[in-house]
């Protein structure tokens, strides 16, 4: 619930941390400006090509979880169903920028309304293609501002292009009056360490200095020193807390009631495993490839997939490294490959289900998973599994690829195959499944057993991940792991929830998947649990 008390500010938290700095607003561009001219449609044309460059460029520079979010935006600017309204526009004698603002004003609108809060989060990408596109038409409307180091930005959202423009080496955050915790950009605001709160309902004037709390989600204008002491004090006692934690990180293995506890990471690609505190890990429990499916120019190749696992392997060493297949479709649309117009695309063609449906994709993808095996401690998943013959036949089908690649004499191995577990029907009939292992996705499996989108604020106190009948579900497929003996990790965000470690590790769970900079703190949980004896 966003409200404002006094000089108080506060919405909804998407990333963690605090900030003190001066407001300094990102307001959208106004179009206008421009009389229609003998060629609106090259300028246009001309803006748009500007834009494409402004993009590519920043996505080259960009990590791979920034670059395929990139890609996202780059796809938008080849889409006709985008772009045709506003040349039909030009062609009844609108000028360019109002042609393109009024073209961009109806996706914005649509996402802004539509039920799905993923949905709703991409808003801000159209929004950034609108601005951009408006400045490169006419550079009289203005040019992005210099953004001071350590400024805390506030903007109605902000797109992921103008968050990866900003500096945030000195500091910072984010405050939005609208946004969503699961947009783009706060998936890389988590990831840099800049905090973020979001859905604040309205805006402060620039200027004043201010403190940002992004675990309670306040925005505090214009404190008093007492306030500004206060906050400083919470701000060090964080610091302190992640300095304890990280030396806990870097001591023996983390154990529970005699056993040893294996803490390790979810990355995109080798760019993520730069994090200092990666190099602590047991190894990569979850490599999404989604990202190397948003290549502009098409679907990625085979050896370009094989190239982008051994990078990972090579970083391992002897560590395992659990390579997910694409998981497309719900909350990841990839052009290409997911099927379009589901009424329902989160209970749809999606994961394992797609690429069964899409062998000459999948295949490739195989094909390319096969010989990186050969390389390192490979093991691989299907993602939305619900039956057994779903991971029959696609293990079936990475033997015949293994046996293909072989007999035409280049190396290639049968890495272990196991599932992810976040179909509820899957976890209920666990002991039907012949995988190799386990892997649990505590994000959807809360969100089908509890009926509740997860990234619906509404339902927050619903959708608990720690609900009884997620950790029943969680319990059992531990369980069955331990009676055939073959290994269960969680790689969903509960993982990295330290307050969720004692009712996981009472669940029998003894493999934690999560982003590099949770590792630390999971740990240090771990350590005090066992301190205080809750294991006795």
């Amino acid at each position: 619930m966003t409200s404002v008390c006094a000089n108080i500010l506060r919405g909804r938290a998407a990333s963690p941390g605090y900030a003190k700095g001066t407001i300094v607003r990102s307001d959208a561009i106004v179009p206008g400006r421009r009389r229609p001219g003998d060629d609106e449609v090259s300028a246009l044309r001309a803006a748009l090509a500007t834009t494409g460059r402004q993009i590519n460029a920043l996505a080259n520079e960009a990590d791979d979880e920034a670059a395929a979010i990139l890609e996202f935006q780059l796809a938008l600017l080849d889409d006709d169903t985008l772009l045709d309204p506003a040349f039909a526009a030009i062609a009844s004698g609108a000028a360019a920028d109002v042609a393109w603002a009024d073209a961009l004003e109806t996706n914005i609108a649509a996402c802004r309304s539509a039920p799905d809060e993923y949905m709703r989060a991409r808003a801000a990408d159209f929004r950034d293609l609108r601005d951009r596109v408006l400045i490169a038409l006419d550079h009289a409307a203005g040019t992005r501002k210099e953004w001071p180091k350590g400024a805390i930005i506030c903007a109605e959202d902000l797109p992921p292009s103008r968050f990866l423009e900003i500096d945030w080496s000195e500091g910072g955050g984010v405050v939005l009056a609208e946004g969503s915790p699961t947009s783009h950009v706060a998936i890389l605001a988590r990831s840099r360490g800049v905090p973020m709160a979001v859905q604040c309902g309205s805006l402060p004037d620039e200027g004043p200095v201010a403190l940002l709390d992004g675990d309670e989600a306040t925005l505090t204008i214009d404190p008093s020193p007492s306030a500004v002491a206060a906050f400083e004090a919470q701000r060090n006692a964080r610091a302190r807390e992640l300095e304890r934690a990280r030396g806990v990180l870097a001591g023996p293995p983390a154990a529970w009631r005699g056993e040893r506890v294996r803490l390790l990471v979810n990355i995109q690609g080798v760019a993520d495993l730069a994090h200092a505190d990666a190099k602590w890990a047991d190894g990569v429990g979850l490599m999404r490839t989604e990202f190397l499916f948003h290549d502009q120019a098409g679907l990625p190749d085979e050896d370009t997939q094989r190239a982008a696992y051994e990078s990972v392997l090579r970083w391992a060493g002897d560590r395992p490294v659990t390579i997910r297949t694409v998981d497309a479709g719900g909350d990841k649309p990839i052009p290409g490959l997911i099927e379009a117009g589901e009424m329902n695309p989160f209970l749809g063609v999606r994961g394992l289900r797609l690429s069964l449906r899409r062998p000459d994709v999948f295949i490739v993808q195989l094909r390319a998973l096969a010989r990186a095996a050969v390389s390192g401690n490979l093991k691989v998943m299907f993602p939305m599994v619900t039956v057994p013959s779903e991971f029959l036949a696609a293990r079936d089908l990475f033997r015949r690829v293994v046996e293909d690649l072989k007999a035409g004499g280049v190396p290639a191995a049968l890495p272990p195959l196991g599932i992810m577990v976040e179909v509820p029907a899957a976890a209920l009939t666990i002991d039907a499944f012949p995988a190799e292992f386990f892997s649990i996705g505590s994000n959807d499996l809360t969100q089908y057993v509890t009926a509740c989108d997860r990234s619906n604020g509404a339902l927050s106190d619903l959708s608990d991940s720690l609900n009884p009948g997620v950790l029943e579900l969680i319990r059992r497929t531990v369980e069955c792991g331990r009676r055939r003996g073959v290994s269960v990790s969680l790689c969903g965000d509960m993982a990295g929830d330290a307050r969720a470690a004692g009712k996981l590790l009472d669940c029998g769970l003894r493999e934690f998947s999560m982003n590099p900079p949770a590792l630390a703190l999971v740990k240090q949980a771990m350590a005090v649990l066992s301190a205080k004896g809750v294991d006795d």
